[in-house]
């Protein structure tokens, strides 16, 4: 009669440890500080100009000082970078940052994203799309529905915040 106690019991324990097979973890890509909406600093770097150094009569040869020149850089917009708000859809929170140069969309990144087959082709040809029209009027992208719509809030919501 033992038996007829072991067939349930590991009928369960397979029945148990299924959905942790197929739990995939969403990896979070941000902080809890880029789920809010705004605008994020870039961050500011300085390149330092190279310097020369030569030991006269060791064997290296003699090298000019540097020149100096008084040309200024060409004059640029700066760029800006606001985060989407974050849009919450059944298969995983979307949230999308934007970067700004001037009036001109120049990059999109998705801070979060479901961890879906169809997101995870829908993203780069919505990232497309978006730099291709320079707004969040884009198509669904097929099979990833409610990430596109999701996607689309999101990014209108970081055009509405950078403001002018």
């Amino acid at each position: 009669m033992k038996i007829h106690r072991a067939i349930p019991v590991a009928v369960l324990s397979v029945a148990g440890l299924v959905p942790l097979w197929q739990y995939e973890a969403h990896t979070a890509t941000t902080t809890e500080a880029a789920a809010d909406v705004g605008v994020v600093p870039e961050a500011q770097t300085s390149a330092a100009p190279p310097t020369t150094t030569s030991k006269n009569g060791s064997g290296y040869g003699t090298a000019a000082p540097p020149a100096t020149t008084t040309a200024k850089p060409p004059a640029t917009t700066a760029a800006k970078t606001v985060n989407g708000k974050l849009v919450k859809t059944v298969h995983g929170d979307v949230q999308v940052q934007v970067t700004f140069t001037g009036d001109k969309i120049t990059a999109v990144k998705f801070l979060k994203q479901p961890n879906t087959g169809p997101t995870k082709s829908a993203v780069p040809v919505l990232i497309q799309e978006t730099l291709q029209a320079g707004t969040a009027d884009v198509d669904s992208v097929s099979g990833a529905t409610q990430t596109s719509e999701a996607y689309v809030q999101s990014l209108q919501s970081a055009i509405d915040a950078k403001g002018n």
